[in-house]
């Protein structure tokens, strides 16, 4: 009875500080009021909720108990009582409305609050801080970003409540502020604000996290498709720091290449926007090339099959520096002599490379190839004896195209066999396993005509290179005026796509990567969600291995 009677006059006492207040001509006057108002926050469940109300009403008026409201608002949001909770949730936009210079403080301390359980305290959080986007939406996003930054000057003690409040903060800007970027981002000056605080929070990401900030940089205006290409640059550069291109390489180091190869994907479609593509191709030749043998097989072809997009995109200067290492490793492929095993896709990616890098240094093949090339420059080198070299060449390119037709004949009566064994199929497992088998099949299909089709203008002392895109790489899809793949953007939770495929003569028992793009099966092969595996030895499992923890990145 004793504590009802206390509970009435608190809430008594209150309603009588807001009717004072409220009549007052000069509210600042009454301070007396104001701190009675703020010390009611200590009371009952009800006068805390009442006094949750009431601090933010009047809080405009009183600058120099600004501190201790605010501080006992953040109090009264942390209380026992759900109630009081959410009611004094709802109140933090109002300390802002009238003195927006509190307005980072606040989104400060909604940033924390983002982790709470109940649905209807959750969507108060959610609530308060689009109000807060909305009345200020740089400010609220500087503050918001620092939720979500490195770890460093962090301790043990708070490491893991710090992750939990950092994946709820990406969940809240990828799921309610960039959807409505054309609301809260239309101003080129608060896209290049944004720019700015992501390029400044990525020195700790997973690589789904880097995804995602990508994605939603390039569906900005600002890198739309009218965009200048020293714009598009940027985001090229941007990625460039993800990928290390300015450490040492270690053939050891499984994460760096990966990274390397996922990036690479990533920036391809900037380089057919005019971006500058020598960074990647530079590192390349000068880190990876030289021990290309070294590296896992998968990583190889996976390596060679961005090689081969980027290749297009490569300079007269990049060409001539990348040709030398480029013929060195299609004679690795292209064997003299004819062998069971071999990997059709690699030459294909090779001879690919090597048309679109020899179309724009043509005669840099006279020394390499024994070509007759003239261009009138003196590094035609037409006066010198490269007949060695094009007896070789030639040979290989022979020998090749026996290999391709025998596998061409050998895989079209296969097929026959697998059209009955289709047919004959009981289970699911079996018809999966067939289908695979055929898709396989094609692809190593289309990978031998793709070489017959790039070997035959190569035995002549002055070939014509292949300078366009009429090859259509095998494991990609032929160009249809369809809209672009949604698999890259299907969310940051998604599973793990199938194994991949290594296209030869003897592995039509793995799966393939399917007939879609390569450009975004394998960024997806890495991004498969931000929370699904590693985080607690690193954020993002294989890739993206906690580098800012380590120490390694920058």
């Amino acid at each position: 009875m004793a504590e009802a009677t206390d509970d009435s006059n608190d809430i008594e006492k209150l309603y009588e500080f807001g009717e004072r207040l409220n009549e007052a001509k000069d509210k600042s006057q009454h301070r007396q009021e104001y701190e009675g108002i703020i010390a009611a926050a200590n009371g009952s469940g009800k006068a805390k909720q009442l006094a949750a109300q009431l601090i933010p009403k009047f809080f405009k008026f009183f600058p120099q108990l600004a501190e201790q409201a605010i501080e006992q608002q953040w109090y009264l949001c942390e209380d026992e009582e759900l109630g009081v909770r959410v009611q004094a949730i709802r109140g933090l936009p109002l300390f802002c409305k009238d003195t927006p210079e509190h307005l980072s403080k606040i989104v400060d301390i909604l940033g924390p609050l983002l982790v709470a359980g109940e649905n209807v305290e959750r969507d108060a959080v959610h609530k308060a801080l689009m109000t807060l986007l909305r009345q200020d939406v740089k400010t609220s996003l500087t503050a918001l970003f620092k939720h979500i930054g490195s770890i460093e000057d962090r301790s043990a003690e708070d490491l893991s409540t710090w992750e939990t409040i950092r994946e709820k903060t990406l969940l809240f800007l990828r799921d309610k502020v960039f959807p409505l970027k054309m609301e809260l981002l239309m101003p080129e000056e608060v896209q290049k604000h944004v720019t700015t605080l992501v390029k400044q929070n990525l020195q700790d990401v997973t690589a789904a996290e880097f995804k995602m900030f990508m994605d939603f940089l390039k569906s900005l205006s600002l890198f739309g498709r009218d965009a200048p290409a020293e714009r598009i640059q940027e985001l090229v550069e941007i990625i460039e720091g993800q990928a290390d291109l300015d450490a040492q390489f270690n053939v050891s180091d499984a994460d760096h290449i990966e990274r390397y190869i996922l990036c690479l994907s990533m920036a391809l479609p900037f380089f057919k926007r005019g971006a500058s593509a020598i960074k990647f191709l530079n590192y390349l030749n000068k880190q990876i090339v030289p021990v290309f043998d070294k590296l896992p097989e998968e990583r190889r072809l996976d390596l060679l099959k961005n090689l081969s997009e980027c290749s297009l995109y490569a300079t007269t200067q990049d060409s001539r520096q990348l040709l030398p290492s480029l013929v060195q490793l299609l004679k690795k492929y292209m064997v003299r002599r004819k062998i069971e095993e071999i990997n059709y896709t690699c030459i294909e990616c090779l001879l690919y490379t090597f048309h679109h890098l020899a179309h724009k240094a043509p005669n840099a093949t006279n020394s390499l190839c024994g070509y007759k090339i003239v261009t009138g420059q003196p590094s035609d080198r037409l006066g010198e004896d490269f007949s060695e070299q094009y007896k070789d060449f030639t040979e290989r390119l022979s020998t090749v195209e026996d290999l391709a037709r025998a596998m061409i004949k050998k895989l079209t009566q296969g097929m026959s066999d697998q059209n009955k064994a289709m047919a004959a199929a009981k289970t699911e497992d079996e018809k999966d396993a067939i289908k695979t088998q055929k898709q396989n099949a094609t692809f190593t299909l289309r990978a031998c005509n793709n070489i017959l089709a790039m070997t035959q203008p190569l035995h002549t002392k002055t070939p014509t290179f292949i300078g366009d895109q009429k090859v259509n790489l095998s494991w990609k899809e032929v160009a249809k005026p369809s809209g672009p793949s949604t698999a890259a953007v299907a969310g940051l939770s998604q599973k793990r796509p199938a194994a991949t495929t290594n296209v030869s003569s003897n592995n039509a028992t793995k799966k393939g990567r399917g007939a879609g793009g390569m450009q975004h099966q394998l960024v997806n092969k890495a991004f498969a969600g931000i929370y699904d595996a590693g985080r607690s030895s690193g954020r993002g499992g294989r890739s993206w291995r906690g580098r800012g923890r380590r120490g390694s990145y920058r």
